[in-house]
């Protein structure tokens, strides 16, 4: 058994944060409409999660497509480190390929194709279950770069004040 280091963990932390910050961005579109949701209704919690459930399952079709090599990347690397296979089940991959096959990151056990036998065993839980304990594991760690965001976008915005009041009052102008 490979012994893990505090490196190699730290590593693999950074590459599930950067694949789930991708996932839901780019492929779940949750951030501006289903946040200002839970924000204004704090009941819609189960819309907003099947809501994501629906966008990522959507976001599985562009899984193949050139211009995602991202997308594709992302769920790669979270299908690998957490062992686990499409947003519910492997079986969402079918539906999303239109083809009785998965990525080879769904195989128990990984080699090249592996993902278009079927009769090989694939990780039976799905991602999004992982996403959430994830995110419910690291809600304060997010919430505090929330705040820090804010806070830095507060003082720009602060700042911006200061040096238009500051170029007003003494007149300067731009001249073109």
């Amino acid at each position: 058994m490979k012994r893990t280091t505090g490196g190699d963990l730290l590593a693999s932390q950074r590459r599930i944060f950067i694949a789930v910050v991708v996932l839901v961005v780019v492929g779940g579109r949750l951030l501006p409409s289903d946040c200002a949701g839970v924000i204004t209704d704090s009941s819609s919690a189960g819309g907003v999660s099947e809501n994501a459930k629906q966008d990522l399952k959507d976001g599985l079709t562009l899984y193949n497509s050139d211009n995602n090599i991202g997308l594709r990347n992302a769920w790669n690397i979270i299908q690998a480190e957490w062992k686990c296979c499409g947003v519910i089940a492997y079986t969402d991959w079918h539906e999303a390929l239109q083809d009785k096959v998965v990525p080879d990151r769904c195989c128990q056990e990984h080699y090249q194709n592996c993902g278009q036998n079927s009769t090989n065993m694939f990780w039976n839980r799905g991602c999004f279950e992982k996403v959430e304990e994830w995110l419910d594991e690291n809600k304060h760690l997010l919430g505090t770069i929330g705040m820090v965001i804010l806070v830095l976008q507060l003082l720009g915005m602060a700042f911006s004040m200061t040096l238009f009041h500051h170029i007003h009052r003494t007149g300067k102008k731009y001249d073109a």
